[in-house]
């Protein structure tokens, strides 16, 4: 009876006698989620290292700029750091800001506008024939901006056809630049004084150009963050098809976007006009390069769907910052234009790390999930 009692209490799994445990029974349960434990701490970890990441990419372009007005401020010493340089430094950053606000949304929703030197070339042209054949200012600038607009209309349905976007709009580049000389004559219109309301003339101590690109940065931000069509517009640069399958036209958006691009082109062309009082055909290729650089910098994903106008605003700063600096220091713009492109290839790549990182980041910590979960 003794042996069979002990048989028994060994079938069940329950030791003999409570001071000696066998040692092949199992682990007792309140054991058993130790191995476990140390899961969420990963998680918690990853999850912070993710968190710091993102926060990197979102916000690195505010403490770019903030180091980069301390350097200068100790060694452009005592020049930099004043009330008139800052004017400047706003003052260059705006017209830049302006073209690149409409790389900006344009590249967002997957339509990037390469014509945007052309675009600025022919309002430019035709407000200041207008402007010196005496016609009203108002119907000069009128006719400059919907001009801008139809030409990124014209992109857009050109690009709705089947051609890739970026050959249509070289095309289109090319386009407005040639109708621009043609409306020129190949020279520029000079003179134009009466513009001087939004370019060179100041209120509150601010000049125009820095009043009429934050409205546009205003107007952009609450656009695409607080109303529908804006918040559709991101979503179809980041998945047409998906929003197509949902019911929405995303064909119209696409072209939306042209408009809008166009329409800043031909706004940072008038604006370009009053700062220096002439209208030139010339299409610099520098202001595409300067928006998309800016762009860049702001961290706004080239392949669309994600991106922010407060930040392309500081990334078109940083570069006037830069500029206005080694200016000061006496040296030559093209130093600044070198440093232009090592912050270009340096955002590119810190987009593509913490692109990679974050997602081998998620993947192990739903992985370490699941296996907990399994336990």
């Amino acid at each position: 009876m003794k042996m069979a009692s002990t048989a028994q209490a060994e079938g069940s799994g329950t030791p003999a006698t409570a001071g000696a445990p066998d040692a092949s029974s199992p682990t007792p349960s309140h054991h058993a989620p130790a191995p476990a434990a140390a899961a969420p701490a990963a998680t918690t970890k990853d999850s912070a290292s993710v968190r710091g990441m993102i926060f990197l990419r979102d916000r690195g372009i505010f403490v770019l700029w903030a180091l980069v007005i301390v350097a200068f401020s100790f060694w452009a010493n005592p020049y930099f750091a004043t009330f008139n340089n800052a004017v400047l430094i706003a003052n260059a950053a705006a017209i830049s800001a302006i073209f690149a606000a409409g790389v900006a949304v344009g590249i967002i929703c997957g339509a990037l506008d390469l014509s945007i030197p052309g675009v600025a070339a022919l309002s430019s042209c035709v407000a200041g024939w207008m402007l010196v054949n005496g016609l009203p200012i108002w119907l000069a600038l009128a006719t400059g901006m919907i001009l801008a607009a139809l030409v990124g209309l014209a992109n857009g349905l050109i690009s709705l056809r089947g051609f890739n976007p970026i050959i249509v709009t070289i095309a289109m580049l090319s386009i407005t630049s040639g109708a621009a000389a043609i409306i020129a004559g190949g020279y520029t219109f000079p003179g134009l004084s009466m513009l001087d309301f939004m370019g060179t003339q100041r209120y509150l101590g601010v000049p125009a150009p820095v009043w009429i690109c934050a409205g546009v940065f205003l107007v952009g931000t609450v656009f695409l963050t607080k109303t529908r069509d804006g918040i559709r517009l991101m979503a179809v640069g980041g998945n047409a098809e998906a929003v197509r399958r949902s019911g929405i036209h995303s064909d119209r958006y696409i072209v939306f976007a042209f408009v809008i691009s166009s329409t800043c082109a031909g706004l940072g062309g008038l604006v370009t006009t009053a700062v220096v009082t002439e209208a030139s055909p010339s299409a610099s290729p520098a202001l595409i390069f300067t928006a998309l650089t800016a762009v860049a910098l702001a961290g706004v994903s080239l392949a669309g769907g994600r991106g922010s106008l407060p930040r392309v605003l500081v990334g078109a700063l940083v570069l006037a910052t830069i500029s206005n600096g080694l200016t000061i220091k006496g040296i030559q713009p093209y130093w600044a234009t070198g440093v232009t492109g090592v912050l270009l290839i340096g955002s590119l790549t810190l987009e593509l790390w913490v692109t990679k990182s974050v997602s081998k980041r998620l993947m192990a910590t739903a992985q370490a999930s699941v296996h907990t979960g399994t336990r």
